[in-house]
């Protein structure tokens, strides 16, 4: 059963003063490129019909009318509908990992960042995970980090709601500030002197450590 650690966490990563407008921009970047992006409407040049000048110029007594796909004839085509278009937007390296050291550094001034020495899992147990979580005595949403070769506990702590895995590479600032603890073992803990991971910026590109 793993147990919970006391360690000396990273001031460089989790003893800053929060940057909130960083981690606003951050976040808001990283949801704009989850979007598809793939809405579409049809303009007057796409809708099929409307070749043929609906009545003459002049002498019906009528508006004057060049087509019937006029946006404002009922299926007529749209004016200034949505187009394809990509909403990611650029976020440099610096601010990625500012804003996730920010959102670490308010989890642990709040005391929610939890370290454990080991995930022990010797077979996939969605029970065995559920006691684990009972007895660090965390609760709401958690967000579990896991490393490459925590198989088992992946697959234990998958099935239960109030848990969120994620590998230690793609940990960002989203789903620190989305989750009420953040539970790491000893493999996974962020530190100044480790490797910078790379943030997703959005769909699971946007994380830094």
């Amino acid at each position: 059963m793993s147990k919970k650690v006391t360690v000396e966490l990273d001031p460089a990563v989790f003893g800053l003063e929060p940057n909130v407008p960083v981690m606003h921009q951050v976040v808001n970047a990283q949801l704009a490129a989850k979007r598809a992006g793939t809405h579409s409407t049809k303009t007057r040049a796409e809708v099929r019909g409307g070749g043929a000048k609906p009545w003459k110029q002049k002498g019906t007594g009528r508006a004057r009318a060049g087509s019937s796909r006029s946006p404002i004839w009922i299926g007529g085509g749209i004016a200034h509908g949505p187009k394809p278009r990509d909403y990611s937007e650029r976020t440099n390296k610096k601010m990625k990992r500012l804003a996730l050291r920010s959102a670490l550094s308010d989890r642990a001034a709040e005391s929610k960042v939890v370290v454990v020495d080991d995930w022990n899992f010797d077979a996939p147990s969605t029970k065995a995970a559920k006691s684990t979580l009972s007895e660090l005595g965390v609760e709401g949403r958690i967000l579990v980090v896991l490393g490459r070769d925590d198989d088992n506990a992946a697959k234990s702590f998958r099935n239960l709601p109030e848990a969120h895995v994620l590998v230690a590479d793609q940990l960002n600032t989203y789903d620190v500030l989305l989750n009420d603890y953040v539970v790491f073992s000893q493999a996974t803990l962020p530190s100044s002197a480790a490797p910078e991971a790379s943030e997703p910026a959005a769909s699971d590109e946007e994380a830094s450590a």
